[in-house]
């Protein structure tokens, strides 16, 4: 039976010993994380996915891909903290730099997401053109490539890369058309969208409570 992501992310919290209670405590708390708990937050909301089918012969040239996998990781508020202690911990930063790396993060964008792509088979070139959606239809947004995120040691891949993936930072609004936010108070879990070559993937994340309306 395939197993549910959001069941998956629940269950590397619970193995890491990190209860919602002891990750919402004071503001600052993260700067006393060790290594091993903020790498288990950065990690802990990666899911995978893919775009296309695992077998699909429609495509018999080799100009192109015949599918794509996938993986993201939501850079939310508290996985940029986690991913700013690893970085106090490498660099022996003071907390005055390692809450400016914070600060600098959350402010390049409304919601980040790392989004890691994979070519399978033929070219193993990704499309200029694909597009990430994010939210529950009929409520979508478009996000914007933004490289130069990778700029910001916040925001930057973990350790040791993975050079079969290529990253990219692609930062979403969050409010809808219609000037709404973008998820409501319902809003359990939301859908990452990724369309490369007229093929369409779909992730499922939970939607952390400070975000909804």
């Amino acid at each position: 039976m395939k197993k549910n992501p959001l069941e998956t992310i629940s269950r590397r919290w619970l193995l890491a010993g990190i209860s919602i209670a002891s990750v919402l405590g004071a503001e600052d708390d993260y700067l006393s994380w060790d290594s091993k708990r903020a790498k288990t937050l950065v990690t802990a909301g990666r899911v995978m996915g893919q775009v296309g089918k695992t077998f699909d012969f429609r495509i018999k040239s080799t100009d192109r891909s015949y599918n794509f996998k996938v993986r993201a990781t939501w850079m939310t508020p508290q996985v940029i903290k986690a991913r700013a202690r690893l970085e106090q911990i490498a660099k022996s930063l003071t907390a005055a730099e390692t809450k400016t790396l914070v600060a600098d993060a959350q402010a390049a964008g409304d919601l980040i997401f790392q989004i890691e792509i994979d070519p399978r088979e033929g070219s193993g070139i990704i499309p200029g053109d694909w597009v990430a959606l994010l939210g529950n239809a009929p409520r979508l947004v478009r996000g914007i490539n933004t490289p130069q995120l990778r700029n910001l040691p916040a925001l930057a891949p973990l350790a040791p890369r993975d050079y079969a993936y290529d990253i990219f930072w692609v930062v979403f609004p969050n409010k809808a058309k219609d000037g709404q936010p973008l998820f409501a108070a319902a809003d359990r879990e939301t859908e990452l969208r990724v369309q490369i070559a007229g093929k369409v993937g779909k992730i499922r994340f939970p939607v952390p409570s400070d975000l909804k309306l």
